[in-house]
């Protein structure tokens, strides 16, 4: 695995419960560079991105919200992102809420465009994001990523994304809250949703090794978006949009787990963590020891933990 790269994006605009913006510092406070070096990858912290000049920016849906900053936020990352690629490292980006992936996933494509390789994207996440600035009735920017990156209509007030990810080489895993109006279009572009209904019929692991066959066989990059709401809220309680049925903890290790094994992973979001909503660090914590076990860490090396 090559070294890592962690970007901190303290990103609030996306949605409107504060708190996401201490994420990337609750991250480092967690440990994240010591696990992943204890685990003997190089790790680099290029420290957090600062939003460029704004540029003024309107959107006909009134209900949407500081466009603006999500688009000098987008512009960044995307810059960001890519570097870290060009120079043969993985970019961790340390979120902020999850319209950071407006930018990340755009630059891991930049990246994946000029390398002429496929890039593939795992969504792990509650929720689809699969709004448009137009279609969205909260007007919130964090629920629109995967719409940008599929190549929806609806998003002239960006930059053109670099290249759209076809709905075959996307995968929605542990989805389960999406409104009537994402349905319908997540229909129509034909994009795979392995909400919980499938991992509990299924398992969790054929949809996953199934999507990660596609993304070898194709010599591809992997973009993977991991939200802290794709985790249970029990295990997981530092979110602003928290749905009951999550992954547990063994479910999410193993994802993990079989993401460090395919070896195809070559960028990662970590997104929605709200610190003001923990619990003595707990979400975090467990953050980063996901991160440990996409990075090689196995479950029988876990020490046991003082009560």
């Amino acid at each position: 695995m090559p070294r890592t790269v962690l970007i901190g994006a303290p990103i609030d605009s996306g949605q409107r419960r504060p708190g996401c913006l201490m994420g990337p510092a609750a991250y480092r406070v967690a440990g994240l560079a010591q696990a992943i070096s204890d685990l003997g990858h190089g790790v680099s912290d290029w420290g957090d991105v600062t939003l460029p000049d704004l540029t003024d920016a309107t959107c006909p849906n009134p209900a949407v919200h500081s466009l603006p900053e999500t688009l000098g936020w987008t512009e960044i990352l995307t810059d960001r992102v890519d570097d870290a690629l060009s120079e043969g490292a993985m970019p961790i980006v340390l979120g902020g809420d999850h319209s950071l992936a407006l930018g990340s996933v755009a630059g891991a494509a930049a990246h994946a465009k000029r390398s002429g390789r496929p890039l593939f994207l795992l969504w792990l996440d509650a929720h689809s994001d699969f709004h448009t600035p137009m279609t969205t009735t909260s007007g919130n920017l964090h629920g629109t990523p995967v719409a940008y990156i599929a190549g929806r209509e609806g998003f002239e007030a960006f930059p053109p994304f670099p290249a759209p990810i076809p709905a075959d080489r996307i995968c929605l895993y542990g989805i389960r809250s999406v409104d009537p109006a994402e349905h319908a279009a997540l229909l129509d572009h034909d994009i795979a949703i392995n909400d919980m209904r499938v991992l509990d019929e299924h398992g969790i692991v054929k949809p996953l090794r199934d999507f990660l066959a596609r993304v070898r066989d194709a010599g591809g990059m992997l973009h993977v978006s991991l939200d802290v709401d794709f985790l249970d809220p029990t295990i997981a309680p530092a979110v602003g949009t928290t749905v009951p049925g999550g992954t547990t903890f063994r479910e999410a290790h193993l994802v993990m787990e079989l993401l460090h094994e395919s070896g195809l992973v070559t960028s990662l979001d970590l997104v929605e963590l709200n610190p003001f909503l923990d619990d003595r660090g707990m979400t975090a914590r467990l953050m980063v020891d996901l991160v440990g076990s996409l990075m090689g860490k196995k479950v029988f090396d876990r020490p046991t933990r003082s009560k």
